[in-house]
């Protein structure tokens, strides 16, 4: 367990949704049974929590920052999370430990967690407690490069980031870049992401974990409404008064640095448009 680390990836313009993740990531990620690191990297603030060490990787675009944070951590394999992924159902520890020794047995170099549609799969036949173990077909799926859940090989994420690119360039020319290379790109559903189903041959399996990712355009979306309405009922009353705070953000379209702003285009609609034109050009 030495050779991975959890790292959650964040910008500190994002310090709003702090609080949160941890607050979810304590209550269903099993972090007492993972024994591993869990580095938390911000920009330039400072984060507190008996949980993660935060990790300083300074202003710049975001790959340049991630690269920084990597550059920071010895282990040789990271979890990759981004500080809005709220993980709304509890990750089973033998399921994910057991995952994590496949990974650094096989050593893959890239073992992507989350559910997802745009992944067109094959099993290998292999399974992780009811969980196929399955392998991506590259031409035919879409963000071979994604910034959700996933298990990398640390030297082979840092490959992936070019100098200077912003999140949205990096998954896009990033997915290029994979397909170029025709990387083995591996999958298993341990999160349903946004309430989408599991995409492999699964045999029976409890229910997997499931993550909303709560922040759009710099702003919260609907997926953050269970999570502040469940922390408005809580015993703690930091936290009570924290949901409050996400409440008017919400409800006031405020970014999470507090700015009033209209809504840009939707970036996630327009990378769909993307990939559309490259299956369809490929078809």
């Amino acid at each position: 367990m030495d050779q991975i680390a959890l790292v959650v990836h964040t910008c500190d313009r994002y310090q709003l949704l702090y609080q949160g993740f941890e607050y979810f990531f304590k209550r269903n990620w099993p972090y007492k049974q993972v024994n591993i690191n869990y580095y938390f990297l911000t920009e330039e603030v400072d984060y507190h929590s008996d949980v993660f060490t935060n990790i300083k990787t300074g202003k710049g675009e975001w790959s340049d920052r991630l690269l920084n944070g990597l550059n920071q951590i010895p282990e040789e394999y990271v979890i990759y999370l981004q500080e809005d992924m709220w993980i709304s159902r509890p990750v089973n520890a033998d399921t994910i430990l057991k995952t994590i020794e496949y990974v650094l047995e096989k050593q893959y170099k890239l073992l992507k967690l989350s559910s997802n549609p745009v992944y067109v799969t094959t099993s290998t036949g292999n399974y992780i407690n009811g969980l196929s173990i399955s392998i991506l077909n590259n031409k035919k799926s879409g963000y071979l490069m994604s910034h959700q859940a996933s298990i990398w090989n640390k030297s082979f994420l840092a490959d992936q980031l070019q100098f200077k690119e912003h999140p949205w360039r990096n998954e896009r020319e990033g997915t290029k870049r994979l397909r170029d290379l025709s990387a083995g790109i591996y999958h298993i559903d341990l999160f349903s992401e946004n309430g989408n189903h599991g995409i492999n041959n699964n045999g029976k399996y409890l229910k997997p974990s499931r993550y909303y990712t709560v922040s759009q355009n710099a702003q919260l979306n609907s997926f953050a409404e269970p999570f502040i309405n469940g922390m408005k009922e809580a015993k703690d009353e930091q936290i009570r008064t924290y949901a409050l705070k996400l409440e008017h953000h919400y409800l006031n379209g405020l970014t999470h640095d507090g700015q009033s702003q209209p809504r840009k285009e939707d970036v996630f609609k327009k990378m769909k448009n993307f990939f559309k034109g490259i299956f369809k050009s490929e078809s």
